[in-house]
């Protein structure tokens, strides 16, 4: 026998209310070539090519890595992060 899951649950409605209620603002974006593209996905470009800019570094300084797996996408994690807090926050 199938019943009506709000039915038998009628907190979660009231739990998602909020949710359903409340509004997002504007998303930050970029206008490029007449095109809108979000400011995470511009952050995300910069943060990536910051990450390989310091690949560059760290080899020519010759200092190698234990695991450079791990770094590097952290780096590029750490660079998106810092340019959107920076820029947007």
């Amino acid at each position: 026998m199938k019943s009506n899951f709000i039915r038998r649950r009628p907190g979660y409605g009231v739990a998602l209310l909020p949710w359903l209620l409340a509004s997002c603002t504007r998303a930050p974006s970029f206008d490029i070539d007449g095109s809108l593209f979000p400011a995470w996905l511009v952050c995300l470009i910069l943060g990536l090519l910051l990450a390989v800019l310091s690949r560059w570094l760290l080899l020519s300084l010759r200092i190698t890595l234990a695991w450079p797996i791990l770094v590097y996408p952290s780096l590029a994690a750490l660079f998106t992060f810092m340019l959107w807090l920076v820029f947007f926050s």
